[in-house]
C-alpha cells in the first residue's frame, strides 16, 4: 500500500508538471496518474524510470523544431498535448505488466524484460514521428516502397528508421544501467538492451505496417488533405479513405507495444 501511495504522488507530480509544460491535457493527466501509480507502485523505482524516460524524451522531441512540424499537425489525430487515449495507449501494456509482475513473484527478470519492449516500441515509434517528419527525402511506404508525402500515415524514411532504433536503444540502454545500479546479475542487463532494441524496433516497423494498411485514414475534401481525424482540423468532417474505422492511432500504439513486449519477452526466455 505505501508503495502505491508513493506511486501516486510522483505521478501527481509529474501530471502536473507535464499538464503545466502543455505535454499532457486534463485527461492525459488522469491517464498519467492511473498508469504512473500503477507502474511506480507495482513495478518498483526502475520501472518508474523507464517511463519518466519516455515522457520527458517524446514531450522535448516534440518541442524541437515544432514550428516546422506545426504544419503537418493536420494529417495526425491528435497534437502534442496528450489525452487519456494516448497515455493508455503507451503506457497500458507497461501497467498490466507491471501489475502482473507483482501477483506472480519470483523473477522480475521475464516481466520486466517484457516491460522493456512495450516502452522501447512506444518510444521509439515517437521519435520516429517527431524526427522522421524532418526528413529532407520524402519518406516511402513500408508495404509498397511508394514515395508518398512526409507525415502519411506507415511511411519510413532513413532519418526515421534511425530515430527508431536511437529511441529503442534508449530505453533498453537505459534498462540496462539502472538494473546493474539495483546491484542485480550483472549477465543479465545485455538481455534488456537487446529486448529493447529489437522489441522497440519490432513494434515501431508493426506500428508502420498498421498504419499503410489497415489503420483507419480520412480525407479532407475541403482542404484536399489525407488525415487520421475523422473531423478535420478546418471544422469539416472527413470521409474514409480506406482502413478499418475501429482502428486510430491509439490502438496501433497499444498493438506496437504488445509486439514489442512480447518480442522482449520471448528473448528473455531464449537467453536468461
Amino acid at each position: 500500500m505505501a508503495s502505491l501511495l508513493l506511486g501516486l504522488g510522483i505521478s501527481l507530480a509529474i501530471g502536473y508538471l507535464g499538464y503545466s509544460r502543455r505535454a499532457l491535457g486534463r485527461s492525459g493527466v488522469v491517464g498519467a496518474v492511473l498508469v504512473g501509480t500503477l507502474i511506480f507502485g507495482l513495478g518498483g523505482w526502475d520501472w518508474g524510470v523507464l517511463l519518466i524516460g519516455f515522457f520527458l524524451s517524446s514531450s522535448l522531441l516534440s518541442r524541437y523544431r515544432e514550428r516546422e512540424k506545426e504544419a503537418l499537425a493536420e494529417k495526425f489525430a491528435k497534437g502534442s498535448r496528450r489525452d487519456l487515449g494516448q497515455t493508455l495507449a503507451n503506457g497500458g501494456v507497461g501497467a498490466l505488466l507491471a501489475a502482473g509482475s507483482a501477483v506472480a513473484g519470483g523473477s522480475q527478470l521475464p516481466w520486466l524484460a517484457a516491460y522493456v519492449g512495450a516502452m522501447a516500441a512506444v518510444n521509439a515509434d515517437t521519435w520516429a514521428t517527431e524526427l522522421g517528419v524532418l526528413s529532407r527525402t520524402r519518406p516511402r511506404l513500408i508495404t509498397s516502397g511508394r514515395e508518398v508525402a512526409v507525415g502519411t500515415s506507415g511511411a519510413v524514411s532513413w532519418l526515421g528508421t534511425a530515430a527508431t532504433l536511437a529511441g529503442a536503444g534508449f530505453i533498453g540502454l537505459l534498462a540496462g544501467v539502472l538494473w546493474l545500479l539495483s546491484g542485480r546479475p550483472a549477465e543479465n542487463p545485455l538481455i534488456l538492451v537487446l529486448g529493447g532494441l529489437l522489441g522497440g524496433l519490432a513494434g515501431s516497423l508493426f506500428d508502420s505496417l498498421l498504419g499503410a494498411s489497415v489503420q483507419a485514414i480520412y480525407y479532407c475534401d475541403k482542404c484536399s488533405k489525407e488525415t487520421e481525424r475523422v473531423l478535420h482540423r478546418c471544422g469539416a468532417r472527413s470521409r474514409q479513405l480506406r482502413g478499418w474505422r475501429w482502428l486510430n492511432n491509439d490502438l496501433v500504439n497499444l498493438f506496437s507495444s504488445v509486439v514489442g513486449a512480447a518480442v522482449a519477452a520471448v528473448l528473455a526466455a531464449r537467453l536468461g
